[in-house]
């Protein structure tokens, strides 16, 4: 690497730590808002209905927003500059007429025709429908159910909750109640969106079909102590399920709908479990003055692992006090008890962190391992850090990788369900994560088996182009930027075929201007996302993810690292800081995509950082 592409990544690199320093809280964590899509605004309106307790200015301000997140077209897209999306669309169209605009307004116009020419309402996801039945806006009849009856099933069973990942058992519970109940708080009829109901769209016939009307006779007719013992047991579960700041996982689909199953079976505003669960969602508001929205997760542990780790790479000391703050309160972060993860692996010690900052039960094994490996650069925490690297090792699954919260939680047929249309709702090992937790416990030769079968797991999990998928950011970039590292560190030599064709890959998709990126439609199936991979407008979180991986692999001092690290340089702002409209990371693939504001500096100043080691260890 020249000396002029040097000194330029130490200035870049200078000002970018300085920056990340300011962006600190005073509670010692950092924290960027986690910018999803207009559904969670639109479907904060529909809460507050349900609940009576939404207000004119609060319509006012929900309408706001949803106008200024509106398309060219009139659509709404789930995330920025994506295209139109049905679901968002009909939810955001539904929102604003509860808001007062009429079906005459030119604002609804050309997203109404959208909706209709797709097949109104009818064709729009399970949740859509029933956020709608819940406001009288489409019958109970054409919604998909789960009788509450399934959290009688022993773990063990097929189609118990403990077969779905933790997300999506959480909202499912709470589902299999309202649908249960099937109650509906209609909304006024001149702000009704009955324009957009045209009846049942006909779905593809598939093997479940049989199930899911087997489903509907029995909820008509239900056997009345069985229901009840289902229904009194998936409301304690939800109870025992409520954590410290009032969510249901710290995220936004299981939150919402255990509010509403917890009215449906008689807690009302005086509830201790209401009041705390709506106090607490309180604090998701975005507030921009005229107009508000919501986030669908926080994300501080998660951001605070990824600067400590940043800091710590770029030479910070550890008795600094940005990272010393830091340092304390993680370790208060701290998760000593036991969740549903422990009924795969009763035996294994409790330990990790969430990604929240209270959500006890769900340690997650991706913050863990990226929170634990910035503790051990810098020699604190060394017993925490112990206590993780044991319950990582403990929570491996069957094929070697590691999934996002539970082991083997692998069952992808759960999928077919025609209820579960709304995104993935099992936690398949990933290479994302199995890389970052490979990664940390390469340092610790007494896990030296476990390192080896999740570098078996990386090898076969590697594209035929030479990519990683990556299920947790966009997408094979971040794959491939989290697996060369983890293999370096596993000591994989660096002219294996497996890290010669990512680099090779990597060479293929640098953009014209030095950059990395990749748009979120490269999680398409087939030809559509191939077309994709490693494709889009240069970003500051993909570039350095590009760069972590070509750092890991030796190619340091190549044109293409030098171009990387001069686009980081050439773009970078007066106060150190980088600009990042692009939706870089995951929820659910094509489904549920999120934009983390600190991505922008975090994972810059990391790669950077990691750059300037291997230039100085060369």
């Amino acid at each position: 690497m020249s000396a002029t592409v040097t000194s330029a990544l130490d200035r870049t690199l200078s000002a970018a730590v300085e920056r990340l320093v300011e962006l600190q809280k005073s509670g010692g964590w950092w924290v960027g808002e986690l910018e999803s899509n207009v559904t969670m605004t639109a479907q904060h309106a529909f809460l507050l209905h349900f609940l009576r307790l939404l207000d004119e200015e609060t319509l006012r301000r929900v309408a706001n927003e949803l106008l200024a997140r509106q398309r060219p077209d009139g659509t709404w897209a789930i995330y920025r500059g994506g295209e139109p999306n049905l679901d968002a669309t009909v939810e955001a169209y539904a929102a604003l007429r509860l808001a007062g605009l009429g079906p005459e307004d030119p604002r609804l116009a050309e997203a109404r025709s959208f909706v209709v020419a797709r097949g109104g309402i009818g064709a729009a996801r399970v949740f859509t429908r029933i956020w709608l039945a819940l406001l009288g806006l489409w019958p109970w009849r054409e919604v998909q159910l789960v009788p509450p009856e399934i959290v009688l099933l022993p773990p063990a069973a097929p189609l118990s909750v403990y077969s779905f990942a933790c997300w999506a058992r959480q909202t499912m519970v709470a589902l299999s109640v309202v649908t249960a109940y099937r109650p509906v708080r209609p909304v006024p009829p001149d702000r009704a969106c009955r324009e957009l109901d045209l009846g049942p769209v006909t779905r593809p016939r598939t093997a479940w079909q049989g199930l899911d009307r087997a489903v509907a006779r029995y909820n008509e007719r239900p056997l009345g102590p069985l229901r009840e013992r289902a229904l009194a047991r998936a409301e304690r579960w939800l109870l025992d399920r409520q954590e410290l700041d009032g969510s249901w996982g710290g995220i936004q689909p299981p939150w919402v709908w255990s509010l509403v199953a917890l009215a449906c079976r008689g807690h009302g505003l005086e509830s201790p479990y209401l009041r705390r669960g709506i106090a607490g969602w309180k604090r998701f508001v975005v507030d921009d003055g005229e107009r508000i929205r919501f986030e669908a997760c926080q994300s501080p542990v998660w951001d605070t692992a990824l600067a400590v780790l940043a800091l710590s790479t770029s030479g910070m000391s550890p008795a600094s006090p940005a990272l010393a703050g830091a340092v304390e309160w993680l370790l208060r972060e701290e998760i000593g008890a036991r969740g549903d993860w422990a009924l795969r692996r009763p035996g294994v010690e409790p330990a990790g962190w969430a990604f929240e900052h209270d959500n006890d039960l769900y340690p997650d094994i991706d913050d863990t391992a990226v929170l634990a490996l910035g503790l051990e650069e810098l020699g604190m925490g060394a017993e925490a850090v112990d206590r993780a690297r044991r319950w990582l090792a403990g929570m491996q699954s069957s094929d070697g990788g590691w999934g996002a919260f539970d082991v083997d939680n692998t069952g992808r047929w759960l999928n077919c369900i025609p209820f579960f249309d709304f995104g993935a709702v099992t936690d398949q090992p990933s290479a994302d994560v199995t890389a970052h937790v490979v990664e940390f416990l390469a340092r610790d030769p007494r896990h030296d088996e476990t390192v080896r079968r999740g570098v078996d797991y990386l090898l076969r999990e590697q594209e035929p182009d030479g990519s990683w998928f990556g299920r947790w950011g966009v997408n094979h970039v971040y794959g491939t930027g989290a697996v060369l590292p983890a293999l370096d560190a596993a000591r994989v030599s660096r002219s294996n075929p497996a890290v010669r064709r990512g680099v090779a890959w990597l060479e293929r998709v640098q953009n014209d201007d030095g950059g990395f990126g990749e748009d979120c439609r490269s999680y398409d199936l087939g030809e559509a996302g191939l077309a994709w991979r490693g494709r889009g407008e240069s970003t500051p979180s993909q570039t350095a993810w590009a760069l972590l991986a070509l750092a890991a692999a030796g190619e340091t001092r190549t044109p293409v690292a030098q171009r990387a690290v001069g686009w980081l340089a050439a773009t970078q702002r007066a106060d150190g800081d980088w600009d990042e409209e692009p939706f870089t990371g995951t929820g659910f693939p094509r489904d549920f995509m999120i934009r983390y504001h600190l991505y922008r500096i975090v994972w810059p100043v990391l790669a950077l950082a990691r750059v300037r080691h291997a230039l100085e260890a060369e």
